[in-house]
């Protein structure tokens, strides 16, 4: 592969990686033939610092004896990587650690000498922006061993370190109030079906289960982003985030799923078909939750960290294709079901209330899939806690119209049968089909 191919793979790499949580990061790299290696990405401020420790350094070539001046590591921004990329297509034959655009930190030649070769250096970043760090090998046939110890952060008024990138660090707040709305939200949810217990449904206990996993997901997601945030280490917090989040996230879809399949509140029962998108969703949640992992606690650094990255889009795109279809299957059921049973009213009002839930389905999936990617990819890098927020407010904002439409009460649309609306509600059956 070209040195210039492979820069174009680091662009679009550097372009999809999230600015890091730059905990504080110990790897060891083994015989690695990697020519450019990528560590993370981090905001700095102007009070930004970078540390980096060496050790156990090997280099081993099947030609020559290795250059150490051609192995080291730099900062490079996206704005430089494409001179930097220009700068290589103009000589086969160049360097990156020879580029002006680039901000060197030091490289093999500054390693204390063998057998214990190690280096143990902290650096000021003293222009803000968005860096990336990268190690080159630029000798040709040869393999790096070592092992590497990271430390990226800025420092706060008061001197003390801050561990979050500099668009990241308001997340602990963000998440601690989000889950403070959704703790609310339950308590409201737990009011309304003590309040309205004759028309409490299954569904309507495995909604709150939701609204329970949801805010812990983000208490322990506050706690997560805090401890990193002041130690570099989330002192096992991870570890409770991510159970809650994979609890959390089977359980929004095995709800999405059932209340587009109308079960408990319209049939007690799921068909086979039914079944099968939950026996598809669920492991295809857990390998996505897995993916989730090794992205969060890995890095670019590792081999397979693109594949782990294409692997949980791949799964979240056939995920949210499948919760469709239950809802799909209930509309054209219920069309059916119109035409033979002589209840219009009740079935205008289903129709009525699953087509808005498909649009608000979709709506969700497009907002939080799409839109927040592109705040991602848009916004200043100051300016990272924007997409979270974003996310998070389309979240709330979607499951306060899901519960809504389908909370427990006496009286709702579905029996609805007075005689002048019945009428209504034939002609509106006749007049419109209910297409998607």
């Amino acid at each position: 592969m070209s040195r210039s191919i492979l820069l174009l793979l680091l662009l679009a790499l550097m372009s999809m990686l999230a600015p890091s949580s730059a905990e504080i990061k110990t790897l060891t790299i083994s015989s690695d033939a990697r020519p450019m290696i990528l560590f993370e990405k981090f905001g700095f401020t102007h009070t930004g610092h970078v540390t980096i420790s060496i050790s156990a350094v090997s280099v081993a070539s099947a030609l020559t004896t290795p250059d150490p001046s051609r192995l080291g590591f730099f900062l490079l921004s996206e704005e430089s990587l494409l001179q930097v990329l220009i700068e290589m297509q103009q000589s086969a034959q160049f360097c990156v650690l020879d580029s002006h655009y680039i901000i060197s930190l030091f490289t093999f030649r500054d390693l204390s000498p063998p057998p214990h070769a190690s280096f143990n250096q902290s650096y000021p970043v003293t222009s803000p922006n968005e860096y990336s760090l990268f190690f080159a090998n630029c000798n040709p046939e040869s393999r790096v061993s070592m092992n590497v110890r990271t430390e990226l952060y800025n420092l706060d008024r008061d001197g003390s370190k801050d561990f979050l990138s500099a668009g990241r660090t308001q997340l602990p707040t963000l998440f601690f109030l989000f889950s403070l709305a959704y703790l609310g939200f339950l308590g409201f949810w737990i009011y309304l079906c003590h309040q309205n217990r004759r028309s409490v449904h299954r569904i309507h206990l495995l909604m709150a289960g939701l609204l329970l996993m949801k805010a812990l997901n983000l208490i322990f997601g506050a706690e997560d982003k805090h401890y990193v945030k002041v130690t570099g280490t989330p002192h096992g917090w991870d570890v409770l985030f991510y159970i809650f989040q994979f609890i959390r996230v089977v359980l929004l879809f095995t709800v999405i799923v059932l209340i587009g399949t109308g079960w408990s509140f319209l049939k007690p029962f799921l068909q086979e078909k039914e079944k099968k998108v939950l026996m598809i969703v669920i492991p295809l949640q857990v390998l996505a939750n897995i993916a989730s992992i090794v992205i969060g606690e890995t890095g670019p650094f590792i081999k397979d960290w693109v594949t782990w990255n294409q692997v949980f889009l791949l799964v979240d795109i056939i995920c949210c294709c499948a919760i469709i279809f239950p809802i799909v299957w209930s509309i054209r059921s219920l069309k059916e079901t119109s035409k033979t049973d002589g209840k219009a009213a009740r079935n205008l009002a289903k129709l009525q209330l699953f087509r808005q839930f498909y649009i608000v389905v979709i709506g969700y999936l497009y907002f939080t899939r799409i839109v927040v990617f592109a705040l991602r990819t848009i916004a200043a890098y100051k300016y990272q806690w924007v997409s979270n927020a974003a996310e998070e407010i389309a979240s709330l904002a979607f499951y306060i119209v899901m519960f809504y439409m389908f909370k427990p009460v006496e009286r709702n649309e579905y029996f609805i049968l007075d005689e002048e609306e019945e009428k209504e509600a034939e002609m509106a059956l006749r007049d419109e089909e209910f297409e998607l």
